[in-house]
């Protein structure tokens, strides 16, 4: 059983380095299989399609940070720093994983099954609805910083840079860092959002 594991992951590993290397080329399970060292059989034998692999790194980014932004919110409590906190964990995370930031911005999943489509729309949606939650909470709060707008509009700014930066590290060819620039971009963002 831990063999199977062990070959999985190595799948999952060589397919988000062939993400990563390959921009601009689709990824056929004949090179993957060719980059693994394995046949295309043997993939097959520990997943049923390419599509079942792309799902299983987007599982992982989805845990890898979901998991984490519930540790901030366990340790901070300010809605200012879970903010940033939040950001700074995406970009970071991107960063150490550009192939799966591909996935996450849908940047190959044309022509892909379009559950895949859904499955980082529904990423994107759950990390939407964690920031809502958070303005929410620091709107009903007597003290501490408060929304100083409608909630949903600075909701969706902050997810709209998110994007945006994600977006342009991939064009970039990973070569324009998401966290570029977060300190001085964040300052202007919470002194506008915020009171």
């Amino acid at each position: 059983m831990t063999v199977k594991l062990d070959r999985r992951e190595q799948i999952l590993t060589v397919l988000a380095n062939e993400l990563e290397k390959n921009l601009g080329s689709p990824i056929t399970t004949s090179s993957l299989a060719n980059a693994v060292g394995f046949s295309e059989a043997a993939l097959y034998r520990h997943f049923a399609s390419k599509s079942k692999m792309f799902e299983s790194l987007i599982d992982f980014a989805e845990n890898s940070i979901f998991s984490s932004i519930n540790s901030i919110l366990t340790q901070d409590k300010d809605p200012i720093a879970r903010c940033r906190k939040i950001i700074f964990l995406i970009f970071t995370f991107s960063e150490r994983n550009p192939g799966v930031t591909r996935l996450l911005i849908s940047d190959v999943l044309l022509g892909e099954n379009k559950k895949l489509r859904f499955q980082t729309t529904h990423f994107f949606e759950r990390l939407e609805t964690q920031i809502k939650q958070i303005l929410r909470e620091a709107n009903l709060s007597n003290d501490g910083p408060r929304p100083i707008s409608d909630i949903d509009a600075v909701t969706n700014q902050i997810l709209s840079y998110i994007e945006g930066k994600l977006g342009k590290f991939v064009r970039s060819e990973f070569k324009k860092k998401p966290i570029e620039h977060l300190d001085a971009q964040w300052e202007v963002m919470k002194n506008g959002f915020f009171r």
